[in-house]
């Protein structure tokens, strides 16, 4: 996973995969997900970016324990 941002043009984005993006789904306004043909999600896309998040911490890593997987 790769983070970027561009305080130019205040988007940043998500690199999720090294694979070609085929398509885009919106979320939200300014809020993208780059996908493979068979919609696997290859990046997150943030326009407006700090007006939606606190750029500050974007490239703060916080990771929690695997989730249990249900039964």
């Amino acid at each position: 996973m790769k983070i970027f941002y561009d305080d130019e043009v205040d988007a940043a984005y998500i690199e999720l995969s090294t694979q070609h993006p085929q398509g885009v789904i919106e979320l939200a306004e300014g809020v993208n997900l780059d996908v493979t043909e068979d919609h696997h999600i290859v990046g997150i896309e943030i326009l407006d970016a700090s007006k939606k998040l606190a750029i500050e911490t974007l490239y703060r890593l916080e990771m929690e324990p695997p989730m249990a997987h249900a039964a």
